[in-house]
């Protein structure tokens, strides 16, 4: 996510903080110092570093299964309203996401109970809601484990409410799509998670829990998402990346100088440039390489110079879909479509995209027509 620094990395896994993150720990202070002063505002602030802890580790559950699971993990990103861990692509096998979903509340329950033990069976602890807004007793160890027992229970309770992007949304749409498929099973849950949305943001409303309501309207919006996203997978599903890619691309020589890039940036829509010789792809020249090599003040040199060479190569076999999430996992704005051994062409996530947008409205002509649309069901 943009706006977030790298904090720590574990498990092969960098954890960012969003800049937007010490607002939680104002609000953790702010709460604290009222009935406790100075002392408790440090000591209400950190609380909450040690509830992102938690947070941080209920996140961590869910990257090391899916790592376990062969899908990459892009980052996982703490924001003031919770965190959210990153994957390079969703599991397309409901037991997967299962799985993983489970993961992350299963940490928080593991953290209870050894939270449970740490108190050693005390102070007759409630577990109401309200002791997580409403601080009470004296700063203190027992205190805080007291509170981050509470914590932790209401995470497992919160997170397995079947509302998207919620873990227990997902693991709603799981058990569905092992019998309906992902892109009916996605209709189905996002519909429940924004019912919920709605029911829980005039709750928080009418009880003045303005972060519950902003909660309310991310679970709501976060639900829309994951419904538009499945069903653009869908449509991409049904095109081969052999119909997306250029095949009328402008071409570079080894021989050829940046004067000729800019050129050709300047006249044409086009934003990379392949570098072929004798039939052979040997790198592309990106229009952000040709920038930087601008500002740098190289000169006009040979786009040898300047070009990338370990270039991702996919089959035009592959669907539209699989390229975007193969793609995204790398990192990768461009990529070389090949036949085998063959250089076709180069695709980029523009050239996705509008693959995505022709596909749309092809489908709205059909639906108008009255045809029945094409199956968009998404390969497993």
């Amino acid at each position: 996510m943009k706006g977030s620094f790298r904090l720590v990395r574990l498990a092969g896994v960098d954890i960012k903080l969003h800049f937007t993150f010490p607002l939680i720990l104002v609000l953790g202070a702010v709460q604290w110092a009222s009935p406790h002063g100075l002392a408790g505002a440090v000591f209400g602030a950190l609380l909450m570093l040690a509830l992102f802890l938690c947070v941080a580790l209920h996140e961590l559950g869910h990257a090391v299964t899916a790592q376990r699971l062969g899908i990459p993990v892009r980052e996982i990103v703490l924001l003031p309203i919770g965190g959210v861990a990153l994957l390079s692509r969703n599991p397309r096998r409901p037991a997967y996401e299962l799985l993983i979903a489970a993961a992350g509340p299963l940490v928080n329950v593991i953290l209870a109970v050894a939270l449970f033990f740490a108190i050693g069976l005390r102070g007759g602890l409630s577990l109401a809601g309200d002791a997580l807004l409403q601080p009470g007793a004296a700063p203190s160890l027992e205190t805080a484990l007291s509170w981050l027992l509470v914590a932790n229970v209401s995470l497992v309770l919160f997170n397995l409410i079947p509302a998207f992007p919620m873990d227990g949304g997902r693991m709603l749409r799981a058990v569905l799509a092992m019998g309906m498929g992902f892109t009916r099973a996605t209709r189905v849950a996002t519909v429940v998670g924004q019912i919920l949305a709605m029911v829980l943001g005039i709750y928080a409303i009418l009880a003045g829990q303005m972060m519950l309501a902003l909660i309310a309207v991310f679970v709501f919006l976060g639900a829309g998402g994951e419904r538009a996203a499945e069903e653009a997978r869908g449509l991409l599903s049904t095109l081969r990346l052999g119909d997306a890619y250029n095949k009328h691309a402008l071409l570079l020589q080894p021989a050829d100088r940046v004067s000729r890039v800019i050129d050709y940036l300047l006249t044409s829509y086009q934003p990379d440039f392949a570098v072929i010789h004798g039939g052979r792809l040997l790198g592309v020249v990106t229009r952000d390489a040709v920038f930087q090599s601008l500002v740098s003040g190289e000169g006009d040199g040979y786009v040898t110079g300047i070009m990338q060479r370990d270039l991702l190569q996919l089959s035009s076999a592959m669907t539209l879909a699989d390229a975007q999430e193969r793609m995204g996992a790398e990192g990768r704005r461009v990529a070389a479509v090949v036949d085998g051994e063959r250089y076709l062409g180069l695709v980029n996530a523009d050239d996705i995209r509008e693959a995505l947008q022709i596909a749309v409205y092809l489908r709205m002509a059909e639906e108008r027509q009255g045809r029945a649309p094409l199956p968009h069901e998404p390969l497993v």
